[in-house]
């Protein structure tokens, strides 16, 4: 498996979680620019939630969650935004979601985390 469909894995495992947990999936892999690509689109209640997902085999060198660096984490801010004027959505948060794999499946679910 290569890195791309192992992300796409993770991915849809994400993906899975929100819809169990009463997200409605509106968009995946959505690019805004060269910078950035949106992972997941949702709706959950009244607001619109970016999804950044990062999955990673095993924790041995740090979480999914430590792999967001400030410059991606710009990116998303940045992409968010775009998207939300583009589509005149008024009322947004953004979340990051981490998997780990191994050694079994871990999800890790931090919302708004928008400054």
């Amino acid at each position: 498996m290569n890195n791309r469909e192992f992300g796409s894995n993770g991915e849809d495992i994400a993906a899975n979680y929100l819809k169990k947990n009463g997200y409605e999936i509106l968009e995946r892999n959505i690019h805004i620019s060269t910078k950035c690509e949106i992972d997941i689109i949702t709706k959950y209640k009244n607001k619109i939630v970016f999804v950044e997902v990062k999955t990673r085999k095993t924790d041995a060198f740090g979480s999914p969650l430590e792999a967001i660096s400030k410059r991606k984490y710009e990116n998303m801010v940045t992409g968010a935004f775009s998207y939300s004027k583009e589509h005149n959505i008024k009322d947004f948060r953004i979340d990051v979601i981490g998997i780990t794999f191994y050694p079994k499946i871990k999800i890790d679910h931090l919302k708004n985390v928008t400054k």
